[in-house]
């Protein structure tokens, strides 16, 4: 049976299941989570329009409310109600909301006008007086920013006779209140503000009288022991006495009452207790660089009324006077007042050993670590402001300031801090300050730093001891600083109170001892020896005496000596103090300066006194010695030096330190040879160095030592320092890039030196041979030598008058015969270059013919032969002058070495710097005249000197110039041409281990008896001799009859120097050597002064041996005698 229909197509389809959909699940819980955020935002609109419904009908009502009100306080104040509590209250309202709004003007008028009696209300308001006191000083609040917007306004006007009707009222309950709420919500700045809305120039303007009652009103209402007092008189100094020319702005009965009327008396309550939390204003004021104009101006303002009631101040009030001015000095710049000109003229304080003077540019700035600071920027200032700070520096001020103070115990110690503050902002005027203050009261204020402050403060304190251990010192890096805090007890103040404490417990001593240092450093520039020693017992001389005595500079020179020794050997350290160091271990110094400018300072004043001592010691045995070489005074010449192990790791850290540097200056020099630095012609003198003093900070604090404060360490010991680091050098040289080390022992380093000189004349490939005629030694010298390399060897051939080449092979004393001949010609005073002095000393000659081309290469040349004398341990029989030998090291010059130069000149300017009549009969000025060629010129000491009289005040200044004139410039040209040439063969550092009087024993030897007896115990026999042989025997006691003449050329025959080695025979390489040559008796004795041997027949008589031994040595041949 066929079904009639499809059954199966026609039946419905259902999904149980439930609709199909492609949407994930979290598409799903996105869309709901977007339906949310649509709600609310929809919420938050609907809220939104609510509220700002709600604002604007708000803004309508009050809109309204106050046009209200303001219709209604116009109504009140045409019916007179000024002073009712209702108007008072529209009028709050209405103006603090329309700050312009004229009702604030008409109210004032109005209250001026009818001379309402404001004050009577407070009496007779009754239980309404707090809200009456309420309401006026928001009233008097909106007078005082009204007034700040501009003062000259005459509706300013009336607003200022109301400030004064209240706050200058003789009800002082009333006058307190008010003044308490206006000091809480900046009345000075306020003060200020309109102040310096008026010209300059608008002197009559009649807001001025107005304004100048209300800056000095709280202190007439308010009690001196309020804090409130103590904020008002920051508030005047911060704000109103910041006002740029405070005194030019105002008429004079202003200016009257003004200086009238400032409570200077009080300034003590600025300092009163040391936690008063108002001190913060001011001390926020201090420390804000952008305020620096401000303070500027507030020192200035200050000097104009300030000075002329100096009697008058309290000492505990002038105390508080000089810190305040001192704190604000120390974050002035320095120069910053003076002008460029005054600036760049300036001699800055620090020290720097590369510098001919010994002085360097100090930048006055507390820092951390070495990265460069940006310049605070000097503001521009008007003459007036600069002309009136010009007095602060002043002599005329100094002494007044001093003549206050004598008798005030209690501001010494700020008058200190005041000083040196002034020396800081002022360098230009640092040697007149200095020298006044020397002078004072005859060096009483010198003796009351020392006795005061210096002498029991701490500082300088005995040294720890270093680590004595050589095999655990770390050269690169001395860790564990904080654990050896005894290594800077010189940097800790005493916490012992000095017997002058004054009323502040806050006094650090570094003030005080670098004041002293500085006044020390000046004072022995011009001071004469009779000075110096005028205070040691026995003495009678009329100068006037040094301030301290002997045993006082003695303990002064042993604190700096320490302070100076922590400085250089840590003062890497103390730089980055925050990371390494804790301020409780060394506390930082309270003054503008960093350790680095502190260690210049006190540095320099070591040097100052180091050189008084070596011209005439004064210091006890061993005083100038930090580290001891264990040398017994009472050994025996010759004995072998046992150094300490402390001494011994100073010299092996030394000796590192400079290979360190060696491999850092070859690497700068490959990189300075693709970018050679500009140099001047001193680069080439003692302070040229590829290395900033930063960095030898870092790397080389054992050579810093022995490059600045030499004299603690033995000069024993830094000689042979001296021949390590030469024979480093030879072995660089030799062999490029070794890493060798000479041997710690000193004298194996001497011998291994003198050794490799003389086997490096073998190296035939660099010696170099130079043909001499015996009649032209400094010409054949100077035209063969000049541009040769005077390190490698060179090989002297002499030839006689007859051009006959002389017998003898150079192995070191041909050589040695040329340099004595060469410097017996060129320090010959007739050929022009040098002069001598009444000691047979020598100097340039400052003639303008020295100072030609010609002659200045030819002081370049003498200046390699010398320094080829020094490389090579050859001693020079040639004396220079103290000063020229300070120029090596550059160093300054004093007084007394223009004794030896010009005896003339110096009887004339100690006869001035005593001088007690009038200065103008001597017709003095600041020039001096020079006579060349028969003519004579005059030059200035200072610009237009021809027109400045030399006076008592600037005598000393002259006295300073004419002396550096004669020993500095006149023969500045030939000096440097000399260092030129030294500095080619021996490293300037290495010379400035020693002072002139060391420097002139390491060229020419001890000139000093020649001692028999360490001579014979270094002296080595050879052939048949012995030291028992008969003819040795006779030949001892021939010598032994010598004088020291014929005992001189005895040694000079053997060795061609005729002074005995620095330290003694044993120093000589090789020793002293005799060896039979024969027993002819008609032969005179012959010499190699390359080995420093002596040949002697076998004579059978004594009196043979000392007729030909006097004429073999007396004879001045050459080696034809052999």
């Amino acid at each position: 049976m066929l079904p009639l229909f499809d059954a199966d197509r026609r039946r419905r389809q259902i999904n149980l299941g439930g609709t199909s959909s492609s949407t994930s699940h979290s598409s799903i819980l996105d869309q709901a989570k977007l339906r949310r955020e649509e709600r609310t935002e929809h919420k938050r609109r609907i809220d939104n329009s609510v509220k700002i419904q709600a604002w604007w009908r708000g803004t309508n009502e009050q809109r309204r409310v106050r046009m209200e009100l303001r219709k209604s306080l116009d109504d009140a104040l045409d019916r007179g109600d000024l002073l009712h509590l209702e108007t008072l209250r529209m009028l709050v309202i209405v103006c603090k909301k329309q700050t312009h709004d004229e009702i604030l003007s008409k109210w004032s008028g109005k209250i001026v006008q009818d001379g309402s009696d404001i004050l009577a209300l407070f009496a007779t308001a009754g239980d309404a007086v707090q809200s009456y006191f309420v309401l006026f000083k928001q009233i008097l609040l909106l007078l005082l920013h009204e007034v700040a917007k501009n003062a000259q306004l005459d509706s300013s006007v009336l607003y200022l006779k109301i400030l004064n009707s209240l706050l200058c009222a003789t009800d002082r309950s009333v006058a307190t209140e008010l003044t308490l709420y206006l000091l809480s919500h900046e009345l000075y700045l306020l003060l200020a503000s309109s102040l310096k809305s008026i010209p300059v120039e608008a002197k009559s303007s009649p807001s001025l009288p107005l304004l100048i009652p209300l800056c000095t009103a709280p202190f007439n209402s308010l009690e001196s022991s309020e804090p409130a007092y103590a904020l008002a008189m920051q508030g005047l100094l911060i704000h109103v006495m910041t006002v740029p020319l405070l005194p030019n702005r105002l008429p004079l009965p202003t200016l009257t009452h003004l200086s009238s009327h400032l409570p200077l008396t009080k300034l003590n309550v600025l300092y009163a207790t040391s936690s008063n939390s108002n001190s913060s204003q001011l001390s926020t004021f201090l420390i804000t660089p952008s305020a620096l104009e401000a303070k500027i101006h507030l020192v200035a303002n200050l000097l104009a009324f300030t000075p002329p009631r100096y009697t008058k101040l309290p000492g505990i009030t002038l105390a508080a006077y000089l810190r305040l001015l001192s704190s604000v000095l120390d974050v002035i710049p320095p120069g910053a007042l003076e002008g460029t000109a005054a600036a760049s003229s300036a001699r800055p304080d620090g020290y720097d050993s590369g510098s001919e003077d010994g002085l360097s540019t100090i930048r006055v700035s507390v820092v951390t670590s070495f990265d460069a600071l940006t310049p605070t920027p000097i503001p521009v200032l008007d003459s007036r402001t600069l002309k009136r700070l010009l007095t602060l520096p002043s002599a005329a001020h100094i002494n007044s300031v001093l003549t206050v103070s004598k008798n005030l115990g209690s501001s010494r110690y700020s008058l200190i801090t005041f000083i040196y503050a002034i020396v800081g902002v002022w360098p230009s005027r640092q040697n007149d300050i200095l020298t006044h203050l020397w002078s004072w009261n005859g060096g009483g204020l010198v003796r009351e730093i020392w006795r005061g402050w210096v002498r029991g403060g701490g500082l300088g304190s005995k040294l720890g001891s270093e680590n004595t251990d050589p095999n655990a010192m770390d050269v690169e890096n001395d860790a564990g600083l904080t654990s050896r805090p005894s290594h800077f007890e010189p940097l800790r103040p005493s916490n012992t109170p000095s017997r002058l404490l004054g009323i502040y417990n806050d006094e650090d001593p570094w003030a005080p001892l670098l004041l002293l240092a500085d006044l020390y450093s000046q004072g022995l520039v011009t001071m004469g020896d009779d000075e110096f020693f005028s205070a040691s017992v026995g003495s009678t001389s009329t100068a006037q005496k040094n301030p301290l005595s002997l045993h006082e500079i003695a303990a002064f020179t042993q604190q700096l000596l320490n302070i100076a020794w922590v400085l250089w050997m840590h003062g890497a350290d103390l730089v980055e103090q925050s990371s390494t160091i804790s301020t409780s271990v060394v506390p930082i110094p309270r003054v503008r300066l960093t350790w680095l400018e502190i260690r210049g300072k006190v540095t320099k004043c070591l040097l100052a006194i180091n050189a008084r001592d070596a011209r005439k010691p004064f210091m006890p045995k061993g005083g100038w010695l930090v580290l001891n070489d264990g040398i017994d005074s009472n050994d025996t010449p010759g004995t072998d030096m046992h150094l300490t192990a402390e001494m011994t790791g100073f010299i092996d850290a030394a000796i590192y330190e400079a290979h360190e540097l060696l491999d850092d200056s070859e690497s700068e020099e490959t990189m300075s040879s693709l970018n050679p630095p500009r140099r001047g012609a001193r680069s080439h003198g003692p302070g040229a160095s590829s290395y900033s003093r930063r960095k030898l900070t870092y790397l080389s604090p054992r050579l810093n030592i022995l490059n600045n404060i030499p004299f603690a360490i033995p000069f024993s010991v830094r000689v042979s320092i001296f021949r390590a680091f030469v024979h480093m050098d030879i072995l660089e040289r030799r062999n490029p890039g070794s890493r060798s080390i000479p041997a710690i022992n000193p004298w194996a380093n001497l011998s291994a030196t003198l050794n490799d000189v003389r086997g490096s004349r073998n190296a035939q490939g660099r010696q170099q041979t130079v043909t001499v005629r015996r009649g032209s030694v400094a010409q054949d010298g100077f035209d063969h030598l000049s541009d040769a390399d005077l390190k490698n060897p060179i090989q002297i051939v002499f030839v006689d008058q007859w051009g006959q080449e002389e017998a003898g092979i150079d192995g070191g004393g041909v050589f040695k015969e040329f340099f004595t001949s060469l410097c017996k010609e060129v320090f010959d005073t007739d050929r022009g270059l040098w002069l001598s002095n009444e000691n047979n000393e020598l100097y340039p000659n400052p003639h303008a013919y020295a100072t030609e081309a010609h002659s200045l290469n030819w002081y370049r040349f003498i200046g390699r032969i010398l320094g080829k004398a020094m490389y090579e341990g050859i001693l020079v029989d040639v004396a220079f002058a103290g000063f020229f030998l300070a120029k090596w090291l550059g160093r300054q010059s004093f007084l007394d070495d223009l004794a030896s130069l010009d005896p003339e000149v110096y009887k004339g300017l100690v006869f001035l710097k005593h001088h007690t009549g009038n200065f103008e009969d001597l017709s003095l000025n600041f020039t001096v005249e020079v006579e060349e060629f028969g003519t004579t010129r005059t030059i200035d000491l200072l610009r237009n000197g021809s027109n400045i009289p030399v006076t008592k005040e600037n005598r000393l200044q002259y006295i300073y110039l004419v002396c550096h004139f004669k020993l500095s410039k006149q023969i500045k040209l030939q000096s440097e041409a000399f260092f030129e040439g030294l500095s080619e063969m021996i490293d300037p550092k290495w010379i400035r281990m020693f002072n002139q009087q060391e420097l002139q024993i390491l060229l020419g030897g001890v000139n000093s008896p020649i001692d028999l007896d360490d001579l014979k115990a270094h002296t080595n026999y050879g052939g048949l001799y012995s030291s028992s042989e008969p003819t040795i025997v006779a030949f001892w006691n021939v010598v032994n009859a010598f004088d020291q003449e014929q005992r001189r050329a005895l040694l000079r025959f053997v060795t061609s120097c005729s002074r005995p080695p620095l330290l003694g025979f044993k120093e000589l390489v090789p020793n002293f050597a005799i060896r039979d040559s024969g027993g002819d008796q008609n032969r005179l004795p012959t010499s190699s002064t390359c080995v420093n041997l002596l040949k002697l027949p076998r004579y059978t008589n004594e009196r043979i041996l000392r007729t030909k031994l006097l004429q073999a040595i007396t004879s001045n041949a050459g080696f034809d005698l052999s």
